[in-house]
């Protein structure tokens, strides 16, 4: 399986939800679906909570936070 591209479902526009990354067509916020993921929601748990979203847009919310964590201005994490 390929990664998916998230430039194709992610966009972050000053004039929607304070400029945060969503995925397109909605106001759902990247940072929400990744959350949700670590809090031990499942792929369907968060469809069935938010219809409008897929599987891919879920994928590409973690495409998204793959690269983003690989950028060199992340802090260091103290120990």
């Amino acid at each position: 399986m390929s990664r998916p591209r998230w430039e194709d479902r992610i966009v972050a526009k000053v004039g929607l939800h304070h400029g945060d990354p969503c995925i397109k067509g909605t106001r759902i916020p990247v940072s929400m679906i990744i959350g949700s993921l670590a809090d031990g929601m499942t792929e369907k748990e968060i469809t069935d909570a938010y219809p409008q979203l897929s599987a891919e847009d879920i994928h590409a919310a973690l495409a998204y936070a793959a690269d983003l964590v690989q950028q060199d201005l992340l802090v260091a994490l103290s120990s």
